[in-house]
């Protein structure tokens, strides 16, 4: 993983930026368990080392998305606001960044959101979710990722990004998790 270099694409001139095609991954699929860890999980007053078997014992979305500041995070606790995923089921963020980023980021918005902070990039890499970042080496972050998660951990619903830029269908998961909360 991570190895294979990724391939640019040309996108139209009124976007100032490559679309990037990300290299194959061999990430958490619909049916696995999704793998336990433990890590800082963050909400809006405090952080404290938790475990995601503890963390989930009822219908979860859990997001990997890069950087705290990266606009696919921007995008992905957006949706969740305006989607209202928060109030029908819990909500857990994962990134490489540190606990006082994830605070500031939930300061403004994920309202009952909480997230992971995975600075070394190892839940990232054992999701099979890790890439370098803009081809170098040793810097990894994660490719955006949704998965929706049973109170087992069983992954009920699963997305993975294969380019950068690209976003998840709010709609398609706001079926997902009509299907397994209703």
């Amino acid at each position: 993983m991570g190895a294979a270099q990724p391939t640019r694409k040309e996108v139209p001139e009124m976007v100032d930026f490559d679309v990037v095609d990300l290299p194959e991954a061999d990430h958490v699929e619909e049916g696995d368990t999704a793998p336990d860890f433990t890590r800082p999980l963050v909400n809006a007053e405090y952080w404290e080392d938790s475990a995601l078997d503890d963390a989930v014992d009822e219908p979860t979305l859990l997001l990997f998305h890069p950087m705290d500041g990266a606009f696919q995070a921007t995008y992905l606790y957006n949706a969740v606001d305006e989607h209202g995923w928060a109030d029908d089921l819990q909500v857990l963020g994962l990134s490489i960044s540190s606990p006082y980023a994830h605070k500031r980021l939930l300061a403004e918005r994920g309202e009952g959101v909480r997230i992971f902070s995975d600075p070394g990039a190892g839940v990232v890499e054992e999701y099979g979710l890790d890439h370098d970042i803009d081809g170098m080496t040793g810097i990894t972050e994660t490719r955006p990722a949704v998965f929706l998660l049973d109170g087992d951990r069983t992954v009920d619903y699963a997305w993975v990004a294969s380019e950068h830029p690209e976003f998840p269908d709010a709609e398609e998961i706001d079926d997902a998790i009509d299907r397994l909360v209703d």
